[in-house]
């Protein structure tokens, strides 16, 4: 590389062993002046141990830090091109899309659990694509699959579902955010109780994980995972009450954050919502048998019927004998969280008894009220924004047409080993209607803008293909603030409405304008006539308002949010 290269030094650094940690301080002393940052795949400073100052790749890659020289470490077990299809897939082709960590699934009673679970589990794979686990019991043993990738790759064989032998099962789909995507943190979790094992599926995260998860340690704990939900493990044991259920309520109390669980005992399938509902749980019934799942189109798969939504603070445990409900916590209104409607939830569950589908249509319609533009079509950016362009069309007067086509066989694990295939990333997932949109004046409805990188991406291949104006309007107000519940969103650095005007987002990306929903007309949508109500809030919507409804307890120390990779 030339002298004047701007390039980061990228290895094996994380392994804590000696090796890797002089390499850098090698490299530092070798180079000089010349020196690149040492860049680490998560956000943690190896200052202490080496001397020499790290940055996460992504935040590199963000600055416009472009060129990455792989170096040192055990180049077998991490060379280049698996460092380069990492780094491709994590962060440099990102679709740029909100994330939601997880999905549960429990089954009580029911001679086929394991098949309906796994049905359950592919209905709720929009919630978590990385990985998929089921845990089910037999009335003498509990079994576990816990596997990385798909649904689909993991629990179609025959002899996987025999394997997972008994009546009862607790599923899992996950996506890991900052937390680590690795086998040892695929839910369930199980652990063998005094009382007898347990198998655990949690929805959302804690935001006082990390601190809850040091005294532990401190305590004499022993984490086998990294993730949070072993933290409410670990409190259930460590609990002193004489019954599982009195030990789950003990534990719940310590936690803060948003979660919905579904927990497998050998006698007791439990559902718990947080105190103000942040995370959905519903209840449902298939053949006289139980069921707890994170959306009703799980229920849908399998032909069961919904009964009801588990209630904010409500605790569902499931019998035998048949069903008993506890409050254990102080009375507190709902506050679901309102990316359920626009993004999370797939279109034809039903949140809070609403249809996801209709509200999304609404909110389309409600911003056509409040930023109109004269085009000729309105395109869905596919394939969340298809309920919301198709109402903001009907409102409009303008018609709707699919002017950019999805390609829905595109893995995530697609390897890009050099620049000239990477900078085509989009046109793997996203292609223009050339003949639809040449010469004409389009309108591009999106659920969301993140960091804006794939609206950079999917404007510019507007105007490749002739649009003669693209214009842009997102269905949910500037995401301003980072989510700490469960939602992968950047830290509000990399946010893009929070650190530019509506003209310097224009531009940024390169359309001729954009417009956002604003609060009060999503509350609007909602059906809230007079908008959103400052005092009483009905809706988790930190990430436009900063308002957060729960302490912040691991992000008040000093760089806490960096080091947060308990997400479970």
């Amino acid at each position: 590389m030339s002298a004047d290269s701007e390039f980061g030094l990228f290895g094996a650094y994380e392994r804590h062993n000696l090796g890797d940690l002089l390499m850098p301080w090698c490299f530092e002393r070798l180079l000089e002046d010349q020196a690149g940052p040492w860049l680490t795949i998560e956000g943690t400073d190896f200052y202490l141990e080496s001397s020499v100052r790290s940055e996460e790749i992504k935040t590199w890659q963000s600055q416009g830090g472009r060129s990455v020289l792989h170096v040192g470490g055990d180049v077998l077990a991490c060379d280049w091109v698996r460092a380069q299809s990492f780094v491709s897939e994590k962060y440099q082709n990102s679709d740029d899309r909100l994330r939601e960590e997880c999905g549960v699934f429990g089954v009580f009673g029911h001679p086929d659990a394991a098949a309906l679970t796994a049905l359950g589990l592919h209905a709720l794979q929009h919630r978590g694509q990385e990985s998929a686990g089921i845990v089910s019991y037999d009335n003498s043993y509990f079994h576990a699959e816990r596997r990385m990738g798909l649904v689909s790759d993991n629990f179609t064989d025959e002899k996987v579902l025999e394997g997972l032998s008994g009546s009862s099962a607790v599923g899992h789909v996950r996506y890991s955010t900052t937390g680590n995507s690795i086998l040892k943190n695929v839910q369930p979790l199980f652990a063998d109780l005094s009382g007898g094992g347990l198998a655990l599926a949690h929805n959302g995260n804690l935001t006082n994980g990390l601190t809850l998860r040091e005294e532990l340690v401190e305590n004499g704990s022993i984490f086998q995972s990294t993730s949070d939900t072993e933290t409410i493990l670990q409190l259930i044991a460590k609990s002193k009450e004489k019954n599982i259920t009195s030990c789950f309520i003990d534990a719940l109390y310590q936690v803060e954050g948003a979660y919905a669980l579904v927990a497998l005992t050998t006698k007791k399938l439990i559902g718990v919502r947080d105190p103000i509902g942040i995370r959905p749980l519903v209840l449902g019934v298939l053949d006289g048998h139980h069921i707890l799942t994170s959306e009703t189109c799980a229920l849908d798969i399998i032909g069961a019927k919904f009964i009801r939504e588990v209630e904010n603070g409500e605790m569902i445990i499931i019998t035998e004998s048949g069903i008993e409900t506890i409050k254990p916590f102080p009375d507190q209104r709902p506050r679901p969280c309102i990316f359920e409607y626009i993004y999370f939830a797939r279109p034809d569950s039903s949140v809070g008894g609403l249809s996801v589908y209709e509200c999304r249509k609404e909110f389309g319609r409600q911003l056509a009220t409040e930023a109109p533009k004269e085009a000729d079509l309105v395109i869905p950016v596919p394939d969340s924004g298809v309920p919301a362009a198709i109402g903001y069309a009907q409102r409009a007067g303008i018609p709707f047409e699919l002017g950019i086509i999805r390609n829905h066989y595109v893995g995530r694990t697609f390897i890009e080993p050099q620049q000239s295939i990477r900078a085509f990333s989009v046109k793997l997932k996203h292609n223009a209607n050339k003949i639809l949109v040449n010469g004409k004046k389009v309108i591009l409805i999106d659920d969301s803008l993140v960091r804006g990188t794939t609206s950079i991406k999917i404007v510019s291949m507007m105007r490749e293909a002739g649009a003669k104006e693209v214009h842009m309007r997102i269905t949910s107000p500037p995401i301003m603030y980072p989510d700490y519940y469960g939602i992968d969103t950047p830290i509000k650095e990399e946010l893009l409405a929070a650190n530019r005007s509506i003209k310097e987002i224009e531009q940024f990306i390169g359309v001729d304008s954009i417009s956002f929903l604003s609060i009060d007309g999503l509350y609007k949508a909602m059906g809230h006539k007079n908008g959103r109500d400052p005092k009483k809030p009905a809706f988790t919507d930190h990430c436009f308002t900063g308002e957060y409804p729960t302490g912040l307890i691991d992000q008040s120390g000093e760089d806490r949010f960096t080091q947060l990779t308990l997400l479970s």
